[in-house]
């Protein structure tokens, strides 16, 4: 590679890291990670399709569960699984959207309103394309009528939590906030994912893969509001 090659490489990969680039890191971070979490969704997918050996371990992990349910924590995991059903999460993407417009943050709240409406179709389009049964048991601790694969409920706390990490990360100065924040997400999230496991309304991959086409549907919308407010702030300033 000859000099002139080089410092072309140099001056691209710079673009590609400079946060305040047009197409910067926000986008660069943003389309990294979408081909990661669709990479990870198609592995599960397949898996799931072809019956390996993840959907043995789904039922054995399904059965113990079922079989070694117990009080208080049966009815804790019932708690959080009604708190961040439709109805729920519908509330408080309604108190967030309603937060971001009383912060004047009109991008961010474009961003809640395409992240979860978008989100959800996404989710009730792979149910319907997958078709996979819930898992079934003598004595359900749960019993629901639609389609297991992948969770709603995860994919929709994924997407609430996922953008207030977001926007904390985005507009903290502090490092652990930031920090905080992205635990606090991770958190939230995995306790929604237990719930679901442990209630026998979802398998494993079913939870893992809602995470993860969340995460990415996350990543586009974010990196695509983000690129729309840089562009329009370039427009003002030209």
């Amino acid at each position: 590679m000859n000099e002139t090659h080089f410092s072309k490489l140099l001056r691209f990969i710079g673009a590609r890291l400079t946060p305040g680039g047009e197409f910067g890191l926000h986008l660069t971070a943003g389309l990294a990670l979408l081909v990661a979490t669709v990479s990870m969704f198609r592995e599960i997918a397949e898996a799931v399709g072809e019956q390996d050996d993840i959907a043995v371990f789904d039922v054995q992990v399904a059965q113990w569960f079922n079989t070694h349910a117990f009080e208080p924590l049966t009815t804790v995991m019932l708690g959080i699984t009604h708190l961040h059903g439709i109805v729920g999460m519908s509330v408080a993407s309604t108190l967030l959207a309603a937060w971001f417009w009383r912060k004047e943050a009109p991008y961010w709240l474009l961003s809640v309103l395409i992240v979860a409406p978008g989100g959800m179709l996404i989710n009730v389009l792979l149910k319907n394309t997958y078709a996979r049964p819930r898992p079934m048991f003598d004595e359900p601790l749960l019993t629901l009528a639609t389609y297991s694969f992948p969770s709603g409920h995860t994919a929709a706390s994924t997407l609430f939590y996922g953008l207030i990490a977001c926007y904390i990360i985005a507009t903290s100065p502090s490092w652990r906030r930031r920090v905080g924040a992205a635990l606090f997400a991770t958190v939230m999230v995995l306790l929604v994912a237990f719930s679901r496991v442990y209630l026998g309304a979802h398998y494993v991959s079913d939870v893992i893969a809602a995470m993860a086409y969340s995460t990415g549907w996350l990543a586009v919308c974010i990196a695509a509001v983000s690129t729309l407010r840089r562009r329009r702030a370039g427009r003002r300033d030209q």
